[in-house]
């Protein structure tokens, strides 16, 4: 191989490295990788928690800031540019590579969790359910699709809008001009591989404890860490069979077929369940979050145990910022031809509001279920198996079987469709910004974050896959930031240049 050949793929080389190094770990010294992971979780909770708040706050108001901004009429790509799919596939798209499998794991189960144990005052009252639907709404709205904008943003731009390749490390051109191309560019990327592998293994490890659950309540498999690592191998198998038909029709397909299932589900769990009670839930979870945005945003409990917001709030935002490189680069590959207003609109806002409707209908039916209707037993069940949460909460349905099945076939089309968008975009950053990776290198990367997620499973399941994303995200967080300052003043040298262009035409 070629000197030039070795240094396009360097990236892929010390990134399969790095993370080989994490696999043999975690099969050999499994305790040893629980106890380091568990330490890196509590250091970063005590100490630097107010970063990943501040952070997370801060892309909030830069992407509403690009909304209103000057800058929202500039294009992704040429003026003559058309986007390349259609609205609906485009939003189906960004909502199953964001939050597909996870939005399914925790629609039942997080509301009722903050219910029993809420962050404030006792559980199992009317203000624990109201507090667990705020919260829910938290963690699963505005703030992660602010930070998926920013970095699909950034990336979109400088890849459409200056012709550099689909890498992470091109959106700080601004800042590091021709040095993007040498070691420290090399290193951004190596860390956006390494951030993807973790955040998409704690997906996919989550995924297979869903479908482990769901196995065993449609046909009563026991639901054992063996059969979740089976379920790992077969989903491999199934989508890297998907990953070689590409992104305009595996992934695609794949999306749409979600969406609508995703849909059918909750008009029939909206119909079969607590109607009146759902729309309530809506609104008044809507405007409890609203009204404590910003408190919620910066709450840090500095003189109280800080264990639940660790926990929770600061497991999801630094959950969020290991998929961002992931995440981001997708949207960004889709995105071309739509303006920046068009896209903080589509990406910040729309997946929001979809994720609120559906935490309304899944989470509300099941804490009316529990709290008006006096169902104290499935409160129990989800708290003591959580990857059964949704399927305990069908069977206190009318036609629960129906749910089921259709439950289970989303959680399989959601679970291949994350693992195959994370392979293709771990093929780009492998292949110098490649927007069509070679099908070996996304096999190996499917290969290769199945075995992640495996071990982080075998070192301890939820809790180990939770810490490894915070310990793992971290450095991701000073980058994102960077990330604004250098697509800021890209933004602006376009305005200044495009203000330029047409001064000359009217003087000439």
């Amino acid at each position: 191989m070629s000197k030039k050949g070795t240094s396009a793929n360097i990236v892929f080389y010390v990134s399969v490295l790095l993370t080989g190094a994490f696999i043999i770990w975690g099969i050999l010294f499994t305790e040893n990788l629980s106890a380091i992971t568990n330490t890196i979780f509590n250091g970063t909770i005590k100490y630097l928690g107010w970063i990943y708040l501040a952070a997370a706050l801060f892309f909030v108001l830069f992407s509403v800031y690009l909304l209103f901004s000057k800058y929202g009429h500039i294009r992704l790509g040429k003026e003559t540019d058309k986007p390349e799919f259609k609205t609906i596939s485009w939003l189906a798209m960004l909502f199953a590579a964001g939050t597909g499998v996870g939005i399914l794991f925790w629609s039942v189960a997080e509301p009722v969790f903050h219910y029993t144990n809420p962050p404030s005052g006792e559980g199992y009252t009317e203000a624990a359910a109201n507090l667990g639907l705020k919260y829910s709404f938290f963690h699963w709205g505005i703030h992660p699709w602010a930070i998926y904008t920013v970095i699909g943003l950034s990336l979109a731009f400088f890849q459409f809008n200056k012709k550099l390749p689909a890498l992470v490390s091109s959106a700080f051109y601004p800042l590091l001009k021709d040095k993007i191309h040498g070691p420290i560019g090399k290193t951004i990327d190596i860390l956006a591989v390494f951030a993807t592998v973790f955040g998409i293994a704690t997906s996919l490890g989550l995924g297979a404890m869903q479908v482990s659950g769901g196995l065993n309540s449609l046909f009563e498999i026991p639901n054992t860490l063996i059969v979740q690592i089976t379920v790992i191998a077969v989903a491999t198998v199934l989508y890297l069979i998907s990953v070689t038909t590409g992104i305009e029709r595996g992934i695609q397909y794949l999306s749409n077929t979600a969406m609508i299932l995703s849909f059918l589900i909750m008009l029939l769990v909206l119909v079969l369940g607590p109607t009146s009670t759902i729309f309530k839930v809506f609104f008044n979870t809507m405007g409890e979050y609203v009204d404590d945005f910003i408190t919620m945003s910066l709450n840090l409990q500095p003189f109280g145990d800080s264990k639940w917001i660790g926990s929770w709030t600061l497991f999801y935002w630094a959950w969020w910022i290991a998929w961002a490189p992931f995440v981001g680069l997708f949207i960004a590959r889709i995105s071309k031809g739509r303006t920046i207003r068009e896209f903080v609109i589509g990406v910040l806002f729309v997946p929001a509001f979809g994720t609120f409707v559906w935490l309304s209908i899944f989470g509300g039916s099941a804490l009316h279920l529990i709290h008006n209707l006096g169902q104290k037993k499935l409160a129990q069940q989800v708290i003591s198996n959580v990857e059964l949460s949704m399927f305990s909460f069908f069977d206190y349905l009318p036609a629960s079987s129906v749910l089921n099945i259709i439950g289970f076939a989303v959680v399989i089309i959601y679970y291949i469709t994350v693992a195959d968008s994370s392979t293709f975009v771990l093929g780009m950053l492998s292949e110098s910004g490649n927007l069509n990776p070679s099908i070996k290198i996304k096999i190996t990367w499917g290969i290769i974050q199945s075995m992640v997620a495996a071990v982080l499973l075998l070192a301890g399941g939820l809790e180990v896959l939770q810490t490894a994303s915070i310990a793992v995200a971290f450095p991701f967080v000073i980058i994102m930031v960077l990330m604004c300052w250098s697509l800021y003043k890209a933004l602006k040298s376009e305005i200044k240049e495009d203000t330029i262009s047409d001064s000359k035409e009217k003087v000439s």
